[in-house]
């Protein structure tokens, strides 16, 4: 699985500075025990719609490894939201937690700046915090979910759009889809019937502007 090792590589490059190393070695931790979904589905969006094919080498695992860590970073902040270890646990491990989920959606939001998909990161952070503003005093377990959902449309998102196409409706639709049961696994992104999908719905190739629109409020 070359793009689970790309992804992988890319997502510790981007955090190798991080200090002091206790901080580093919890980060590298975790990102060696995650789901590589988010970023795994980026480089297969690309890859399905990049005519010739795209190089993992130039930028696209970056915006993979964004994508990834900005998920990363999201999900342990819910976390934290869900346990509320100051309450319930250690407070020091706690706050160790939220400087490195900060770390992570900061790493994440840099390697997307100067990208197509800049706008629909910082719309996926947005949604991210209104929904778990509304899940803690709702009790909506629906939005338990909310963030997969996202951080998948940004997946697709990242990836056509590093192949030069505007992502359509119809494609952003089919990421959310893919998210229904949470993250899919790598196998299963990896299968062929999804690149068919994503080149299916990517629709006519057109070359993105400033304009590319932000990931759908969900």
């Amino acid at each position: 699985m070359e793009e689970v090792a790309a992804v992988r590589r890319a997502a510790l490059a981007a955090v190798d500075d991080v200090e002091p190393d206790r901080l580093h070695e919890r980060i590298d931790a975790r990102l060696d025990d995650a789901s590589l979904a988010p970023g795994v589905l980026t480089l297969v969006s690309a890859g399905a719609t990049s005519d010739p094919p795209v190089d993992l080498a130039d930028g696209v695992a970056d915006r993979a490894a964004g994508v990834q860590l900005i998920y990363e970073g999201l999900s342990l902040t819910r976390q934290l939201a869900r346990d509320d270890p100051w309450v319930n646990g250690d407070r020091d491990t706690a706050d160790l937690d939220i400087l490195i989920a900060d770390i992570l959606v900061s790493r994440g939001f840099y390697l997307l700046a100067r990208t197509e998909a800049a706008d629909a990161a910082v719309t996926v952070v947005r949604s991210f915090g209104h929904d778990q503003t509304v899940r803690q005093t709702t009790d909506d377990e629906s939005l338990d979910t909310a963030l997969e959902t996202d951080i998948l449309e940004l997946a697709v998102v990242a990836g056509v759009t590093a192949a030069g196409i505007r992502p359509t409706p119809t494609l952003r639709e089919y990421a959310t889809e893919l998210a229904v049961d949470g993250l899919p696994s790598n196998a299963d992104l990896l299968a062929e019937e999804v690149a068919d999908t994503l080149r299916a719905r990517a629709g006519a190739e057109q070359p993105t502007g400033d304009g590319t629109e932000a990931a759908a409020d969900h």
